[in-house]
């Protein structure tokens, strides 16, 4: 038996045009190598779009891909994760189903006593598959709590139980903060258990739980996950044999300064020492303290253009712990949001040379800024309505 395990596509994700481009790149070759491959199916542990209403563009890249998979007869067997559900419970993947391109595996019923009852499906390569859906914020855990085991574990022959959570004992440490399961939540005794959700390259095997697999997804999230895991990735297994193959675009060149004590000339010297950049996506973080001057003050723009120069393929910078001595510490007492913004607004006010009249007016923008689109509004109405305040405000 040969399948794949993808998890964690995220399609659309990255506003810069080229990161969503080289994502988009990721999720073809992984379909080109399934293909290649031969495999008899392929597993989606969840989230194959950032959101739960996708745009066009990444609709029609997962049609196009998944169609591939269905006119050479492989098999598509998912489950819904925390980014493909709307609050409505609505997912997209709802009509890639109905589309026949998919086979939601997450299927099952209520039992009178309340419990859940989950039904397998059956591949014609023999392999019994099932899974359950993943929510934000954990709230999909009650659900295993609920589940009933009985037909599960009793089941024989080559059972894959599909999960997009993270699970206690595997939880890497800079994720100790999200919510997860105890690996003992999860039906026993399966043969591969196909996790997503937490972006991370894992495999393990724990008394009664063998093969518990994340893929990692198949392309860095985020900025962090860029300078961690360099690429993205899925798995194939093969006859018992479980290998993680990279996914790489592009090589991913990290560049971390260390500001502290430094003035900006150092800093912009120790950001040009890069190494190859060409066809890189670039990563550029800098944090700590400035001896002198501001991180405002830093080159950006000559350094982007340099680095580009060089060939590079996109450039991004993290400067979110990067500060400087001349900045204003700011005190705040206030015990509401409204006095916070006030006294923040007015503390800064020397700072920026704003008038008591415009931190008025700041405040006012502050609340257009933050309107929420009404009950069945249409998009173009509430962006209207919004700049006709703005308008009418900056007269």
């Amino acid at each position: 038996m040969k399948f794949a395990h993808l998890a964690d596509c995220h399609l659309g994700s990255w506003r810069e045009p080229k990161l969503r481009e080289a994502n988009a790149q990721a999720f073809v070759s992984a379909i080109d190598r399934c293909l290649s491959e031969k495999v008899n199916f392929v597993l989606l542990s969840g989230d194959l779009f950032n959101t739960a209403v996708p745009g066009i563009d990444s609709l029609k890249l997962a049609v196009e891909q998944l169609k591939r998979l269905h006119d050479a007869d492989v098999p598509l067997y998912f489950i819904a994760g925390s980014h493909d559900f709307s609050p409505s419970g609505k997912t997209m993947l709802d009509v890639l189903e109905h589309a026949g391109l998919g086979v939601n595996v997450a299927k099952g019923e209520e039992l009178p006593d309340n419990r859940i009852k989950l039904h397998f499906t059956l591949d014609k390569s023999g392999a019994k598959i099932v899974g359950l859906i993943g929510k934000k914020g954990g709230l999909e855990s009650n659900y295993y709590k609920l589940l009933s085991r009985e037909n599960l574990e009793n089941e024989s022959g080559f059972r894959i139980f599909l999960f997009h959570n993270a699970l206690a004992e595997l939880k890497p440490k800079d994720l100790s903060g999200m919510d997860a399961l105890a690996v003992s939540l999860l039906p026993a005794g399966f043969d591969y258990y196909a996790g997503g959700h937490v972006h991370v390259v894992d495999k393990a095997s724990m008394g009664k739980y063998k093969n518990i697999v994340f893929p990692g997804p198949v392309f860095p999230n985020s900025f962090a996950e860029l300078e961690k895991l360099k690429q993205g990735s899925f798995v194939l297994f093969d006859g018992g044999n479980i290998q993680h193959v990279p996914l790489q675009t592009h090589p991913v060149v990290c560049v971390s300064v260390d500001a502290e004590n430094k003035s900006l000339s150092e800093v912009e010297t120790e950001i040009r020492k890069l190494p190859n950049v060409n066809n890189a996506i670039v990563t550029i973080r800098v944090s700590g303290c400035l001896k002198s001057g501001r991180p405002a003050d830093l080159r950006w723009n000559d350094i982007f253009h340099d680095v580009y120069a060089k060939g590079a393929f996109v450039v991004l910078k993290n400067t979110n712990a990067f500060s400087s001595k001349e900045l204003e510490v700011i005190m705040v007492k206030e015990a509401n949001v409204e006095e916070v913004e006030t006294s923040l607004l007015q503390q800064h006010s020397s700072q920026f040379k704003f008038s008591g009249d415009d931190v008025e007016l700041a405040k006012k923008l502050m609340l257009v800024l933050s309107a929420e689109k009404l009950e069945g509004e249409r998009v173009a109405d509430f962006e209207s309505r919004v700049h006709s305040e703005l308008d009418r405000l900056l007269e």
